[in-house]
């Protein structure tokens, strides 16, 4: 079941997908589109799920689910997963890969692979107050708190 992502409770659970590349205003129409149909018939063991999205900087895809309601189960996060491979094929994007870093260079948003990323904390191209991408927070009060914050904040800050 959909819910305004506005409304989901602090404590609510997400996860993060970013894309290796920016999509264009038209391909976020039609993830929107899709993510609303999946979103809505999104379910655990028979029971619907009070879930949500967002699509943030046309490259991060982040689905919620308000877990007071109904945990997601194994079943219905494989679920999720196979939908975001869908995108994955549809679009031709990387959502999946863990081993990348998104940044904010002034008000660009860059991708770069965590080789890369760790070769420009060295050379001082990033610093610790490079804002960076946190997708490793689990709610969406975390993910407003957390999400968008200077390097030495996160786990990025082994790097400096």
């Amino acid at each position: 079941m959909y819910i305004p992502f506005e409304n989901l409770p602090e404590e609510s659970k997400i996860w993060i997908y970013q894309c290796n590349r920016k999509f264009s205003d038209e391909e976020v129409h039609q993830i929107e589109n899709d993510l609303m149909t999946f979103v809505t018939d999104w379910s655990a063991h028979g029971t619907g799920l009070e879930a949500s999205f967002v699509v943030k900087y046309n490259r991060f895809i982040i689905l919620a689910v308000n877990q007071e309601v109904q945990m997601a189960t194994g079943c219905s996060i494989d679920s999720s997963v196979a939908f975001i491979q869908s995108l994955e094929q549809k679009f031709s994007v990387d959502l999946l890969d863990k081993m990348n870093v998104t940044y904010k260079q002034g008000e660009h948003i860059t991708h770069k692979t965590l080789t890369d990323f760790k070769r420009m904390a060295k050379e001082k191209a990033v610093s610790e107050n490079t804002i960076v991408f946190n997708n490793l927070v689990n709610t969406v009060g975390e993910w407003h708190e957390y999400w968008e914050v200077p390097a030495i904040e996160s786990w990025h800050s082994r790097f400096f």
